[in-house]
């Protein structure tokens, strides 16, 4: 005991005296990046320098800088480049050990009457202004947030930075929701590569495994242009990760959470091992090494199956504890060296963990006719584990830059469901226990060159990239208790003859998937009518490989010799299926694996663009152009009477665009977009394996007759810059879409949930974004640090079933929602280094699952959502202390039936399904070890 506490007294003086040291560190750096304010473009080469000093430095080839070994002080800035007027930037502050982000617009020279530009700026208006002129210059309709916004923000990982974009909204925490349309309608590409869905069964991507302090900038494009992949209709986001840093430092930080609902409370949950902590699975949970193959054992007698069934761990044990808080935890370093031939040469890593206890108490019902089917009471708690890793290295000299990019993250759910209810027709009161774990994991590394040549400016990037993933869910196990009428006791449900899918079943399944991509793209600047111009084309190419399996077991009653001991049904959840009860008069270990429980895929695209950026006189610019995708699919599954089956679709897909913007004033655009894009299935989407979920009590099956959905776009948007990181923009949007895919429950003894094209449908709206500092009203108040944005979206949506007979139903799109509010308050003092956002989200009602003729559609009622964030930067601002708050009003998640057609929520329709998860709230410390020298 004394060396521990001698050892903590040691390692909390070494950190004191690095604190310390970091921060009396006296020289600083300014850096940034320089873009064109016409085209928004990066300029290379710029000569950014100190005014009245030779201290300075030129733009690389991502038009970056950086001034180094610069005292404490406040400085101007000039920058000078052959065509554009001088600019300098005056009160420019820098601090011991700190890195001051400045991002330049330079404007071209005899635009105006301009021969120098002072201006007196924040170091937050000018970066937040840069984010806003790539807006403002951006051939599509886009929205975005910049490094330094995150970097003042309280966000933890990506996900909570996309709350804050235009017309987004964030769904389960982590995905990622544009004007209102289902997930499967985005794209995601990170570092300029397309990265696959994180979720096996749905296209979607998990944006919370990326930490806010690695991102560059985000972007989401609402509109398609030919340089921007085809597949999407809603967004395609655009992250760019962050490779040299400005300085070389050690980032720490340290968060903890509490839940209003689970921490501190009583908690229970199945088995877990020591490496789940860390998001692996345990090895014992896997199916033993001496079980034959699924032909084999389906073979066997009862005997054999009664031995084999005691490999098996008897894992149906429940731990009581006291739920945790939650923990967070990230180090990253940042290093960056120049060498003697000029070059620069940087590295960041980044090793970040997380974990949290949940409970959600939930109600669930499900109907036949006017009659209910079930009534249950589940408390779902689970542990959730996050590690993840990130590497990029690269290497920028002149001209030219390489890079190696590399992300990996690897979670784990452990859920324990305990249920209480009945199955109300049947006059049957019902217990059930449901223990599942589920680890997914993503590896995506990329290669990628960027290069400017001499020969009119000639531009050519690449990248080459290669990512993997999985999902493994071992032993997912649910048992159920019923008492019926009359009777005074519980006894499980183990079924007679064959296993079950839904009573006393064993289910392991197991998805691999690796996905290989390569791209080239070349811009070639020209003019055209005096004004600048480029050319642009590429070829983009993703093959993908995907492998499921999966086995399902279940315990029925033995008869083979004697007769089945009924006492074994009453034995509590943690003993029943001990190994002893598998004998001649207890249970069997059976397996119903089926033909379908299986599936290997493959999936290749090949897409090419030409692209023309163009400029008709000084108000005028078009961006048009066509993209070729041809896209294959193969699927090896099998029929429902076990017969393969090979489902294969290629398309060519001709995706021409156009993106218009006439510059109405220096602050004032008006634009037009119309494109062709598609959106294709998924490959889990097209094979014929069905998944039971315990919890919905509904069976999840793929439809191998899918069609892609072909989606014609038309956006028009007015917009107006009032100044420094203000916005007011109004735009209008219709969407016609040929073969959507639905998600819809089809009927049966067990509902099933599948995918269908409807024949049409049409989604129009608008959107109104407002982001303004409240200065105004006050000039020199507090009001100059707080600034009010809000966007608001309202949509319509209708279905066409029947195209025969042009039948236009008065429903909308499946995952369609008819209007999305985003609002906040941000308010950020340089002085005293105070900030806090409050943050108000709703979206409003959309229908969840298609319903049949006699089941009506399911719909997820809206809600809203309150957020609030506090930090305050403190150890000369290296610091940072957070506070945040979320989900403050924990208000009911409600799913129901609509039986009324009317479009909100009313007292006679049928609940499906509700929810509470708690409100939360986290403290975090980070601190930014500045490791330059003095």
């Amino acid at each position: 005991m004394k060396s521990q506490l001698h050892l903590k007294k040691a390692l909390f003086t070494v950190l004191f005296l690095i604190i310390g040291a970091s921060a009396f560190a006296q020289t600083g750096k300014i850096s940034g990046k320089v873009s064109d304010k016409k085209t928004g473009e990066t300029l290379i080469g710029v000569t950014v320098k100190i005014k009245g000093t030779a201290k300075g430095a030129s733009t690389d080839v991502e038009g970056r800088y950086i001034i180094s070994a610069l005292a404490q002080g406040k400085y101007t800035l000039e920058a000078s480049y052959v065509g554009y007027a001088t600019k300098n930037i005056t009160d420019v502050e820098v601090k011991g050990g700190n890195s001051t982000v400045v991002d330049l617009v330079m404007e071209e020279a005899g635009s105006q009457k301009l021969n120098e530009v002072v201006i007196t700026a924040t170091v937050k208006q000018e970066s937040v202004n840069t984010l806003y002129n790539r807006q403002r210059t951006s051939p599509s309709i886009s929205d975005g947030i910049s490094a330094d916004q995150i970097r003042r923000s309280p966000d933890r990982n990506t996900s909570e930075v996309l709350k804050r974009v235009s017309g987004t909204s964030i769904q389960d925490n982590k995905f990622i929701i544009v004007r209102g349309l289902s997930d499967r309608y985005n794209a995601t590409l990170l570092n300029n590569a397309i990265l696959p869905s994180s979720e096996p069964d749905r296209k979607a991507f998990s944006f919370d495994i990326i930490p806010s302090n690695m991102v560059d900038n985000i972007i989401i494009n609402k509109t398609a242009s030919p340089d921007l992949p085809g597949d999407f209709s809603g967004g395609v986001v655009q992250v760019l990760t962050k490779d040299i840093p400005t300085e070389n430092y050690i980032f720490v930080s340290a968060g903890t959470g509490f839940n209003s609902q689970s921490t501190f409370k009583d908690f229970q949950l199945g088995k877990k091992d020591g490496v789940e902590n860390f998001g692996f699975v345990g090895k014992d949970r896997n199916i033993p090494g001496g079980i034959v193959s699924t032909a084999k054992y389906q073979q066997m007698s009862d005997y054999e199956k009664i031995a084999s069934g005691k490999l098996f761990l008897n894992s149906f044990g429940i731990n009581n504890s006291k739920a945790a808080p939650a923990q967070a935890y990230q180090i990253s370093t940042g290093l960056r060296k120049t060498l003697k031939n000029d070059a620069n040469i940087g590295a960041i890593l980044s090793l970040n963990y997380r974990n949290s206890e949940s409970l959600t108490k939930s109600e669930r019902f499900e109907y036949n006719q006017d009659k209910t089917e079930f009534d249950f009471n589940d408390d779902v708690y689970k542990f959730s584990s996050s590690l993840g890793g990130l590497a990029n290295l690269a290497y920028v000299k002149g001209n030219n830059k390489i890079a190696f990019k590399n992300i990996y993250n690897i979670s784990l759910d452990n859920s324990y469901t305990q249920r209480e209810g009945a199955l109300v027709i049947d006059k049957i009161k019902r217990k059930g226990y449901s223990y599942d774990l589920v680890s997914k994991s993503l590896l995506n590394s990329q290669l990628e060159g960027e290069h400017k040549f001499s020969w009119k400016e000639f531009k050519l990037n690449w990248n080459l990239g290669y990512s993997y993933s999985d999902r493994l869910q071992p032993d997912l196990k649910s048992v159920n208790y019923d008492q019926k009428e009359g009777e005074t006791e519980y006894q499980a449900v183990v079924p007679n003859g064959t296993a079950s899918r839904t009573d006393a079943s064993r289910f392991f399944s197991e998805l691999f998937e690796d996905s290989y991509n390569g791209g080239l793209n070349i811009a070639l600047p020209f003019t055209f009518l005096k004004e600048k111009s480029t050319f642009k084309a590429g070829v983009l190419k993703q093959y993908k490989e995907r492998d499921f399996s999966a086995r399902k077991f279940g315990y029925i009653r033995s008869f083979s010799t004697g007769s089945f001991d009924q006492n074994l049904l009453k034995l509590p959840v943690n003993e029943i299926f001990n190994p002893n009860n598998l004998n001649n008069n207890g249970f069997v270990l059976d397996e119903g694996t089926e033909a379908t429980d299986k599936y290997d895929a493959t999936s290749d695209l090949n897409a090419g663009y030409l692209m023309l950026d163009a400029r008709f006189g000084k108000k005028l610019r078009a961006t048009f152009g066509v993209r070729v995708e041809d896209s294959y699919q193969r699927i090896n599954t099998a029929d429902n009477s076990g017969n393969k089956l090979k489902v294969e679709n290629q398309f060519t897909d001709i995706l021409p665009s156009l993106n218009a913007t006439y510059s109405l004033s220096d602050k004032m655009n008006l634009r037009l977009s119309v494109s062709n894009t598609v959106t294709r299935p998924e490959l889990r989407e097209l094979s014929n394996f069905g998944f039971f979920d315990y919890i919905s009590k509904r069976v999840l099956i793929g439809n191998p007759d899918l069609k892609r959905s072909q989606n014609t776009n038309i956006d028009i948007k007015y917009e107006i810059f009032p100044g420094a990181g203000q916005i007011i923009s109004v735009s209008g949007y219709y969407k016609y879409f040929k073969n959507p895919i639905e998600q819809i429950v089809s009927s049966g003894s067990v509902k099933n949930v599948t995918f269908q094209n409807a024949n049409s449908a049409t989604t129009y709206g608008m959107e109104l974004e407002v982001r303004k500092t409240l200065g105004f009203i006050n000039e020199g108040s507090f009001l100059q640090n707080l600034t009010a944005y809000t966007n608001a979206a309202l949509i319509f949506s209708t279905v066409n079933l029947n195209s025969l007979i042009s039948e236009i139903t008065n429903r909308a799109l499946q995952g369609q929602s008819p209007y999305l509010i985003n609002a906040g308050l941000l308010y950020n003092d340089p002085k005293t280094n105070l900030s806090f956002n409050l943050l108000y989200n709703r979206i409003g009602e959309r229908i969840s699952e298609v319903g049949y003729q006699g089941y009506n559609d399911i719909y997820e009622k809206g809600r809203n959502m309150v957020d609030f964030q506090i930090s305050k930067r403190v150890l000369n601002t290296r610091g940072e202390l957070r506070l945040n708050l979320s989900d403050i009003l924990n208000e009911k998640i409600l799913f129901y039936q609509n039986n009324d057609n009317n479009k909100t929520y009313q007292k006679g329709d049928n609940i499906m399904n509700t929810a509470r998860v708690g409100s939360g709230a986290s403290l975090t410390f980070t601190y930014n070890f500045g490791l330059d020298k003095k």
